[in-house]
């Protein structure tokens, strides 16, 4: 089964080969990704196992988002032994978020 996954902006965009969800993650991202996926391969009958590649939307978008969605597929690809590729098709060994323009850090309040 092949995993596309494009968390770049609020709304998270899956696919599992043909199959699209798209899942309004706002501020839940992190802490309800991994379980977004997990039901979604159960609907389907599959698990982690069935992951045959990953595919990950690099950029550019949401700072925060793409931290998380980069990390959780590196880690997957890695754990899985599966290949990873950005949205461009690239083959890659690591998924490197591209953001689009420098990243606008505030100074800390205290």
């Amino acid at each position: 089964m092949k995993l596309y996954l494009d968390t770049s902006t609020s709304k998270t965009i899956m696919k599992l080969d043909e199959n699209t969800y798209e899942w309004e993650s706002g501020r839940d991202l992190a802490k309800h990704l991994l379980k977004f996926i997990h039901e979604k391969l159960q609907e389907n009958g599959k698990d982690w196992q069935d992951i045959e590649e990953i595919t990950f939307m690099s950029g550019p978008g949401s700072f925060t988002g793409l931290r998380i969605g980069a990390t959780v597929v590196n880690t997957l690809a890695e754990q899985l032994k599966v290949p990873l590729f950005n949205h461009r098709g690239e083959k890659v060994g690591l998924i490197m978020p591209e953001y689009g323009r420098p990243a606008n850090i505030t100074p800390p309040k205290k």
